[in-house]
């Protein structure tokens, strides 16, 4: 079955003077994923997520919203009012109380039910209604960027363009609004997030894409990520001389390479196999009578892959 697509870009291109920002991306994003866009400072994340806001003009290609094709003219007002965007430097107005910046934008956005009642759901949900009446000149940043987000949410968009959402937050404030984000996911509202947080991102996502100076150079789904990029490595740690466990080891078809861990009994080793392998070999160095103390599974993490792959664009 073919699944509707919340963002569709077709030769999406920027160039500012002699600078190609964006450079010919095609993107695709289902409906009701939450995708993440990762790329090192100057990678086009910021003007790519600025054309999908209508924010921005393209200079080539074509962008469709649930189908719809977005213009930056007034051809189109709906289609608008389903994106809610999120910049990372949208300024917030210290001298009103938090109540009243809300109901400004609920002003603005012109609502369809009840504004009161809606200012309290998003106050609710970004757990900010015991400080509706302080002034935002109080709020901590990580208050202050959770009402950014309610002010994003207030006219009820079906697709959220957020752009370094948890720059600089401390990790209290990034799990809050991680919880926010998933609360928003479960709703069913398509998510376009970029950060430099990847931690945050594999938490989150279900698919992500990689750029590099103004191109998409990966966008798959996360789990087809770590199955293509991620490397499997086993912890493990012997009771016993680290040569009999090395011994049992090296002539393992699906053992790549090994390594000591520093000031312990343990290697760490990558390995080319499944789980079934992972338990096939746990099962062989037991039944080989190796004092085992440690086994542990785990594979790369999305940094480090996102780092592998650079290094292989650089070369």
């Amino acid at each position: 079955m073919v699944k509707e697509l919340a963002i569709d870009t077709r030769g999406l291109t920027k160039q500012f003077d002699r600078h190609l920002a964006v450079n010919d991306v095609y993107l695709q994003i289902e409906v009701g994923e939450v995708y993440g866009l990762i790329g090192p400072n100057g990678a086009g994340k910021t003007t790519l997520m600025r054309m999908l806001a209508a924010a921005e003009e393209p200079t080539t290609g074509e962008i469709y919203i649930n189908g719809d094709r977005l213009l930056r003219d007034e051809s189109n007002p709906t289609l608008k009012r389903r994106l809610g965007y999120l910049p990372d430097d949208f300024p917030l107005y210290d001298d009103l109380s938090v109540w009243d910046y809300l109901d400004y934008f609920g002003r603005l956005y012109q609502l369809r039910k009840p504004r009161r009642r809606r200012l309290h759901e998003v106050l609710e949900l970004v757990q900010l209604t015991n400080k509706r009446n302080s002034l935002i000149s109080t709020l901590s940043r990580g208050m202050k960027q959770r009402l950014s987000l309610a002010r994003t949410i207030i006219h009820e968009p079906i697709l959220l363009l957020l752009d370094e959402p948890v720059s600089g937050l401390d990790p209290l404030s990034r799990m809050q609004f991680r919880e926010i984000i998933k609360t928003l996911r479960e709703a069913g509202m398509t998510i376009l997030i970029s950060s430099h947080v990847l931690s945050d991102l594999a938490e989150l996502c279900t698919a992500v894409g990689i750029m590099e100076l103004g191109c998409l150079v990966e966008s798959t789904s996360l789990e087809e990520l770590y199955r293509r990029f991620s490397r499997q490595q086993i912890i493990l740690s012997s009771l016993g001389e680290l040569d009999v466990l090395i011994n049992q080891l090296k002539d393992h078809p699906l053992v790549k390479k090994w390594q000591l861990i520093p000031a312990t009994q343990g290697l760490q080793i990558d390995f080319a196999g499944s789980q079934e392998d992972c338990a096939g070999l746990l099962r062989s160095l037991i039944t080989a009578g190796v004092p085992l103390t440690e086994f542990h599974c785990t594979r790369e993490d999305l940094e480090t892959i996102f780092l592998n792959l650079g290094h292989q664009q650089a070369s």
